[in-house]
């Protein structure tokens, strides 16, 4: 998936029939891509109007039912910018066939999530559409079938249907109703549809074949009685198409070529070509038809992408909702501090496969890391603070100090930051008996404080149970970072810290990964059994006075600790809360 180089965006004078401009990301679906294309496959097509069609046309067909999730961002990535690399177009399309279970709620969040991963239908010339634009057409479509003997309507109860399907080893049976005629069954189905009957009381089915060693060719359902309130059609309809006979009769509405979908729905592909033959017979739809195309799902180690199991931490609030940090919702990441740019690289960096595959957490977090260390200015925090009074500095006075934005990119400035009497440094930089290789405070040894002065430790304070309360140290004034005497002073320690009396304190949200077991729900495991205790710690924080000025979703690192975030919910002006994104370095490795 690539862009121009030196815009960053896609290449609009792009040859349409060329092949894939990025072959290092080349994968099997643009291998059939590039087959069509050089084939002329979809040169001729034409739409309504007369107006060529671009050669690749995909589509993003999430139900809006829950909010999307990393698996989902992967094939975001995947429609929209195969669409983009061709030269052709991808439209975001509501699969919003079933109204007991979708919102308007999920249809907001769902186009956000798309446009803050950087895609945008309108720019490659794609609609916005829903299945419900199309109620009337699947309507005309399902009467066609039952004239012309391809579907009936069946009238057995859901037990005697399931019975009757058979199994795997077993050929189903034919319904008693199947050679219903087709005017008792348009009958029905109008009576359906006027709503004269109960839910479940009539359904349509296509007349494949009940022997079929595919379960989903033994007369799949293709209608049902629901009489529920539509989100957008009210109570227009109370008999709405299945999916599996949605999805091919939206694909040919909207002229799509290449239909992705993950793997599950591989088994369903004879009943997607079925359909479309059945419907082209008719004339509903000329040739050449969409095709579609599998593609292994993304399967994350550390999470779980089940939407009934991340409704179920949700609603024991077992996270903090749906946004929750640790949640692998793209509203949950995005608030973790996750960039579309990290996003986009991870997508990048797995590939598209045709088979199942694990892939592990540390790709995602190093795809941020790659992608933040460039962009994120620098901060110092002191997590875990400890006192250090430098006994020989003068009382009530400061020294500026100043260190630069960005270490790599001096063009972007310098930050500066009082050094005073009191500081807090962290209290793992103290220990009153050092181990071997310790480098940090111990009495009678020097260290730099980073970007200030060298000082010599002289001891710490204890309270009555032994605890270190404040460390005690003297400084060396000519040995400022930056000045000649600097280079006089060889040590080996260099410490964090911040001016006691300077310093922003704030609240810190130390996030880790939500469970600890890579695999926490396979082979019917409790996922809540792995739930990692030490995935959030809320901390008070000391950070550079500079970090007030910090706005929601600012990103930075802090020197020594990782990359972390001002929350975009719960930051206030002049009071951020930070959340951290990702550690410096990958813990979790074996």
């Amino acid at each position: 998936m690539s862009n121009d180089p030196k815009s960053g965006k896609p290449d609009t004078k792009a040859d349409a029939n060329a092949p894939s401009p990025n072959p290092a990301s080349s994968n099997f679906l643009r291998g059939i891509i590039d087959s069509d294309l050089a084939s002329g496959k979809h040169t001729q097509r034409k739409d309504q109007s007369g107006q060529p069609l671009p050669t690749v046309i995909t589509r993003f067909p999430p139900e809006p039912n829950g909010y999307l999730h990393i698996g989902h961002a992967k094939s975001i990535c995947l429609n929209f910018g195969l669409a983009r690399d061709y030269a052709g177009r991808c439209n975001l399309r509501f699969d919003d066939t079933n109204p007991t279970k979708e919102e308007q709620e999920y249809v907001d969040t769902i186009i956000d999530s798309v446009q803050w991963l950087g895609f945008d239908w309108q720019d490659q010339g794609g609609e916005l559409r829903f299945a419900s634009d199309y109620f009337d057409q699947f309507y005309a479509m399902a009467e066609y079938l039952i004239t012309a003997g391809h579907a009936y309507v069946d009238s057995q109860s859901a037990d005697d249907m399931a019975k009757n399907r058979g199994n795997f080893s077993e050929p189903g049976k034919n319904s008693p109703f199947r050679d219903r005629p087709a005017e008792e069954s348009l009958d029905l189905f109008r009576r359906m549809k006027a709503g004269e009957f109960k839910d479940g009381e009539h359904i349509v089915r296509a007349k494949i074949d009940m022997a079929s060693p595919n379960m989903n060719m033994r007369d799949p359902a293709i209608y049902r009685i629901r009489h529920a309130h539509h989100h957008r059609t009210g109570d227009k309809w109370c008999v709405y198409p299945m999916y599996d006979f949605a999805h091919p009769l939206e694909d040919a509405i909207e002229n799509v070529t290449h239909s992705i979908c993950t793997l599950e729905f591989q088994d369903h592909r004879p009943f997607y070509d079925w359909v479309l033959e059945r419907l082209a017979e008719g004339g509903f739809f000329t040739k050449p038809l969409p095709n579609q195309y599998e593609f292994a799902r993304l399967n994350l180690t550390y999470a779980i992408t089940s939407k009934r199991k991340l409704l179920q931490l949700v609603e024991e609030n077992i996270v903090d909702g749906w946004d929750d940090p640790r949640m692998p919702t793209i509203v949950g990441i995005r608030r973790r501090g996750y960039t579309p740019e990290a996003i986009q690289l991870f997508a990048d960096r797995i590939g598209v496969a045709k088979a199942d595959s694990w892939i592990d957490m540390s790709i995602l977090e190093g795809a941020l890391r790659d992608d933040l260390d460039e962009k994120a200015p620098r901060a110092i925090a002191v997590l875990r603070p400890l006192k250090l009074i430098i006994d020989n500095f003068p009382e009530g006075e400061t020294v500026e100090c100043s260190a630069p934005v960005h270490p790599h990119h001096p063009e972007r400035g310098v930050r500066t930051f009082p050094i005073s009497k009191e500081l807090w440094i962290e209290q793992e930089d103290y220990m009153e008996v050092p181990s071997k290789g310790y480098f940090r405070l111990f009495p009678g040894n020097k260290v730099r404080l980073r970007y200030g002065y060298v000082v010599e430790c002289t001891g710490a304070d204890k309270d009555a149970d032994g605890n270190i309360t404040a460390v005690h140290c003297t400084y060396f004034p000519d040995s400022k970072s930056g000045t000649e005497g600097a280079n006089n002073y060889k040590v080996k320690g260099n410490l964090h810290w911040v001016s006691a009396a300077h310093a922003l304190e704030a609240e810190v949200r130390m996030y880790d990964r939500l469970f600890s077991d890579p695999h926490p729900d396979a082979g019917g495991k409790d996922f809540k059994q792995a739930l990692n205790p030490n995935s959030k710690e809320v901390i008070t924080a000391y950070l550079e006075q500079g970090m007030s000025s910090a706005k929601p979703d600012d990103k930075f690192q802090f020197e020594r600790h990782g990359y972390f975030v001002a929350d975009r919910v719960d930051s206030k002006d002049g009071k951020p809360v930070f959340n951290r994104a990702v550690t410096l370095k990958d813990g979790w490795g074996k």
